[in-house]
């Protein structure tokens, strides 16, 4: 019956491309410096597809990690989600290319795009199904290939953003098992939707010799706003998220928030009085992976030693739209 069942992680993963560019890369190819990009944002260095590789080719990795751990196969699953502005295509859908290239059943399989805060999206989705009884084992993946999105003369924006996957499996479990997702908190404010945008692409600008001149086919956003929206959204989700679950935030083990850029992240943990040490950092290997950046910076944690079974974590994340979520879970 619909109710018995909750949503536990049985297995996680992710993947990073080979190829790094460091703010010194970057240094000789827009007017920047190393010095500069580290006290804006703390991002150090950044990892870039190689070309020709998709989002769906950084997903397949981060999965095959995330069914290993969970001891699965592709065979197992019931439903892929990918939470990504970046897709292969505009369709079909990434996920129904995963599907094809993990050689999974006739399966439901499907995109969704809320920007960085994609996966928590994800995540608070496919645990709507498992609570249900519909469905028992879910692939959720934050994957991006941001960089193709970015214009390298604008120092603003072409600094913060990098490619990656992360992949978990939600599978279902009883209502009295320990470690579950306890809940999800979704929110989105379409009237902020112009501080962070995408121009062209879809069917207000299509693709045209124009776009091109005018080079709309990349990201834009209005960074001081950004800031200051991104740091009031996720607080009031992860305010949201305690109070729902009566959780003093000292009863948290891990913060683990979108790893956008340092100054927010201190920001959101000050409000809550989270020491530095309790907080998941990894934008200064990876700057900001959009949907991705939540589940490769958690799997990095838990690779580390630093995450562990039974944990309290509090996932909390905003993005384009304006976006924003929480989601509190014992691992």
């Amino acid at each position: 019956m619909a109710g018995e069942f909750r949503s536990k992680i049985a297995g996680i993963g992710s993947f990073l491309p080979e190829k790094v560019l460091t703010n010194f890369d970057l240094e000789k190819m827009v007017d920047t410096n190393n010095d500069w990009i580290v006290e804006r944002t703390g991002i150090k260095t950044r990892h870039i597809a190689e070309p020709g590789v998709a989002t769906s080719d950084l997903a397949l990795q981060a999965t095959q990690k995330a069914l290993k751990m969970a001891g699965m196969t592709p065979h197992d699953l019931d439903m892929i989600i990918v939470a990504t502005v970046s897709p292969d295509q505009m369709m079909p859908s990434t996920a129904c290319t995963l599907q094809a290239k993990l050689g999974c059943r006739n399966i439901v399989a499907f995109d969704i795009t809320a920007a960085c805060s994609g996966f928590v999206y994800g995540l608070s989705v496919a645990d709507q199904f498992i609570r249900t009884g519909m469905f028992k084992n879910i692939l959720v993946i934050g994957g991006e290939v941001l960089h193709t999105l970015v214009n390298y003369e604008d120092r603003e924006t072409c600094i913060l953003f990098g490619d990656a996957a992360g992949a978990w499996i939600l599978s279902a479990t009883d209502a009295s098992y320990p470690n579950i997702i306890m809940s999800s908190h979704l929110h989105a404010d379409g009237n902020l939707g112009d501080l962070f945008v995408l121009p062209a692409g879809g069917s207000k600008i299509p693709f045209s010799q124009e776009v091109l001149d005018n080079k709309t086919q990349f990201v834009r956003m209005k960074g001081r706003e950004i800031f200051k929206n991104a740091v009031r959204t996720m607080t009031e989700c992860c305010h949201e998220a305690l109070r729902a679950n009566n959780v003093n935030p000292k009863d948290v083990d891990w913060l683990v928030p979108h790893q956008a850029n340092l100054r927010i992240l201190e920001s959101v943990a000050s409000h809550f009085e989270f020491p530095t040490e309790k907080v998941v950092v990894s934008l200064h290997e990876t700057g900001n992976t959009s949907a991705a950046s939540i589940p490769v910076a958690f799997d990095m944690a838990f690779q580390e030693g630093k995450i562990k079974r039974g944990q309290l974590i509090l996932l909390a994340a905003f993005g384009a739209g304006l976006t924003s979520g929480s989601l509190l879970l014992r691992f």
